[in-house]
């Protein structure tokens, strides 16, 4: 338990280096959606190669299909009360939505975090040592994401100290989920197992596509294929060695 949790410390660390960037240094739009794309393609790697493909092995294709399409409509619809609260463009470095409440938008980080850090914590379970793979793609994707809305906050209007809370609490949260990933499934079947690990690359995969990747598209335009394809090569060679 105190592998995985400090794992998902490691992991939800980078929150708080982006978050710090983000309201402190001067980074442009378009810089921030390059990070993005590959940050986007590093996380692509690390559902298809340590989350899918793991939880395949483990149970086959009945169990990974269920944990996919449960993962992808629980985050669709958490997503979705999000936005309709004020949480929308919660990545985006204009900022969110005029009058966007900081519930909302606190809301949206844990839903877009909480899954990865599952996923490092279920990473760790049978006794061979946490995924490196799946903790560098959270670590590398979740600077990007706290830069981008850090800065868009900032833009908004909220104060430094207020934005950086947040993202501690983030932190906190995905330690501790990384945490419970492990408790709640060490010793469970293969089955109950890989079901998990699909559920979390479905609502991974359901956040790139519907915050990072449009994000990332609108600020830094044609590049993003480009620095996503690379993102996802770096992750899928770590996976690999």
């Amino acid at each position: 338990m105190l592998q995985a949790g400090f794992w998902g410390f490691v992991g939800g660390a980078a929150l708080l280096i982006g978050a710090a960037a983000g309201i402190w240094l001067p980074t442009s739009k378009r810089v921030i959606g390059w990070v993005m794309a590959f940050g986007s393609g590093v996380l692509v790697s690390a559902l298809t190669f340590e989350l899918t493909r793991e939880a395949y092995d483990r149970a086959g294709g009945v169990a990974t299909v269920l944990g996919l399409v449960a993962g992808s409509v629980v985050f669709f619809v958490g997503d979705w009360l999000v936005d309709n609260h004020g949480g929308n463009r919660r990545k985006s470095p204009n900022g969110p939505q005029p009058g966007a409440a900081g519930t909302a938008l606190a809301l949206g980080a844990l839903l877009d975090g909480i899954p990865e850090s599952a996923a490092i914590g279920v990473s760790t379970i049978g006794g061979g040592g946490v995924g490196i793979a799946v903790v560098a793609a959270v670590f590398l994707s979740n600077i990007p994401e706290s830069l981008s809305s850090s800065a868009g906050m900032r833009s908004a209007g909220h104060s430094a100290p207020r934005i950086f809370r947040l993202w501690v609490a983030v932190t906190v949260a995905s330690t501790i989920a990384a945490a419970l990933g492990y408790v709640l499934l060490d010793g469970a079947s293969p089955a109950v197992v890989a079901t998990i690990q699909a559920f979390a690359a479905g609502a991974i995969l359901t956040m790139l596509a519907d915050t990072m990747v449009p994000e990332a598209v609108e600020h830094a335009g044609r590049l993003v294929g480009l620095l996503t394809v690379l993102g996802f090569t770096a992750a899928f060679l770590l996976s690999m060695a």
